[in-house]
């Protein structure tokens, strides 16, 4: 896996000359001090820039939107702070003429009932109810503390700036993002139909590659070349491999070797893969394993050519910076109402496992295709662990983008059973299986081991545009 990134605000340090503004002075050091602290990296304006670093006039707003737009490649989402009132216009022309089309947060520190003198006295509660009312009129869209004040040094901002860095990431990700879809969809799977064109209306853009290219690019391969034999040596210290023939393991090494350079020419960050049965009965190996190497370093890889799939994997990631994988709601779990198990073939990354696990074959077409034809998959037991899930696709009936997302777990109760599976335990399952048939979703669904789907869905609604359902209990954010 690949190292969390870091974070980079640009701040606004709201002030208004009627409050007490050695209040902007000491809430801009706390803020950055605060950013600092959680690794983050805060674009402010200096005491040299503005009065206390802070943003009042217009003038100031213009500085500190002449700042943003320098870094406008660096920032990731803008954090508005108002230790006091703030001016309500100043703070939303730094916005508005900054042009950054980022995440906004609004914070404002609390008073304390024992400092409530002319000298002392923030009224940030009231002034954050402005500031909202302006940035609405601006039309710049923007998020929201737990709580409507928040002392910067809380626990509960903590959470807030974990929450927020997150629905940055899936933001910024993506910007402009290339899906590379590897192969025709499988004629069986019409539920993984898709727009590219409603895709695109959110800047996503689909490359698509023919898989007889893909196999005509692996035949120019040589066995011995550099790129097969680093790919096969990945594979090897990747995942146990005993019993699986060496020429089984050299076509997954070139095949890897062959995707990896397709994506890297044509700009393409994420993937989904043909499967059933032109892999198996023309190549003679499943691609699992190396969407599982994929998907593990945090470039998902979905099967079936489910591209809505593999961009819902790719916001769990994004969101927890770990990977994601792309599971089926396959079976009930006994009786229980809000157990079921998640299953597939399986191409889930490494990270999804209870234990190392094991290379083996496709154990559902090996009867049709042969068992030699089908090895390639990564099995072994989900292990137990918070998750969340999502799963976004297009609606070409209305022309838009729109989903779900949640939270739950993985258990450790017994299953006995192959591929990579797992009993995932969610709150008003029943619920939420009525809705996904309801609107039609797919039986598909994203996974991760995190608590993000609160960010998705903030991320989905408020900065995308798309329509999201997040399921169980959540305060309007």
């Amino acid at each position: 896996m690949t190292a969390p990134r870091s974070m980079t605000f640009g701040v606004v340090v709201g002030n208004r000359g009627f409050f007490p503004d050695h209040l902007a002075k000491s809430g801009r050091e706390e803020i950055v001090s605060v950013l600092e602290a959680a690794g983050a990296r805060a674009i402010v304006l200096t005491p040299e820039q503005s009065k206390y670093g802070a943003v009042e006039t217009y003038a100031e707003a213009q500085h500190c939107a002449e700042l943003f737009k320098k870094h406008s490649e660096e920032i990731d989402g803008i954090i508005v702070t108002l230790p006091n009132f703030g001016d309500e216009r100043g703070i939303a022309d730094a916005i508005r003429l900054s042009g950054l089309k980022v995440p906004v947060l609004v914070q404002a520190t609390p008073d304390r009932s024992g400092a409530m003198t002319i000298a002392t006295r923030r009224d940030s509660f009231c002034g954050k109810m402005s500031a909202c009312n302006n940035l609405m009129q601006y039309g710049i869209p923007y998020s929201l503390t737990t709580l409507h004040t928040e002392s910067l040094n809380s626990p509960e901002f903590k959470a807030d700036l974990e929450w927020f860095s997150a629905v940055c990431r899936i933001v910024k990700g993506l910007k402009n993002l290339r899906i590379g879809a590897i192969g025709a969809r499988p004629a069986a799977f019409n539920t993984v139909r898709f727009s590219e064109r409603i895709l695109e209306t959110s800047g996503i853009s689909i490359e698509p590659i023919d898989l007889s290219e893909i196999f005509g690019r692996i035949n120019r391969l040589k066995d011995t070349d550099d790129a097969a034999q680093s790919k096969l040596a990945a594979i090897k210290k990747y995942v146990t491999t005993s019993g699986i023939p060496e020429d089984a393991l050299l076509k997954m090494a070139k095949l890897g070797a062959v995707i990896d350079e397709w994506m890297k020419q044509t700009h393409v960050t994420v993937s989904a893969v043909q499967c059933w049965t032109s892999f198996e009965e023309f190549f003679g190996i499943v691609p699992c394993t190396i969407m599982s190497m994929m998907s593990n370093d945090l470039i998902p890889s979905a099967c079936e050519v489910d591209v809505p799939g593999t961009l819902s994997m790719y916001m769990l990631s994004l969101a927890s910076q770990s990977p994601s994988a792309l599971l089926d709601w396959n079976n009930n779990y006994g009786s229980h109402p809000d157990k079921c198990v998640c299953f597939h073939c399986s191409n889930l990354p490494k990270h999804f496992f209870n234990e190392s696990p094991k290379m083996d074959f496709q154990a559902i077409i090996a009867g049709t295709v042969g068992k030699e034809n089908t090895f390639g998959t990564c099995v072994g037991r989900v292990k137990a662990g918070l998750m969340s899930y999502a799963r976004f696709s297009t609606d070409d009936r209305r022309g838009i983008i729109r989903g779900y997302t949640g939270a739950g777990r993985f258990t450790d109760d017994p299953l006995e059973t192959f591929g990579g599976a797992g009993v995932a335990e969610i709150p008003q399952l029943q619920k939420l299986l009525k809705y996904i048939c309801r609107e039609g979703f797919e039986h598909h669904v994203a996974a991760n081991f995190s608590d993000v789907s609160k960010s998705v869905h903030e991320a989905a609604t408020r900065y995308l545009g798309w329509e999201s359902y997040h399921h169980g209990n959540l305060e309007d954010l």
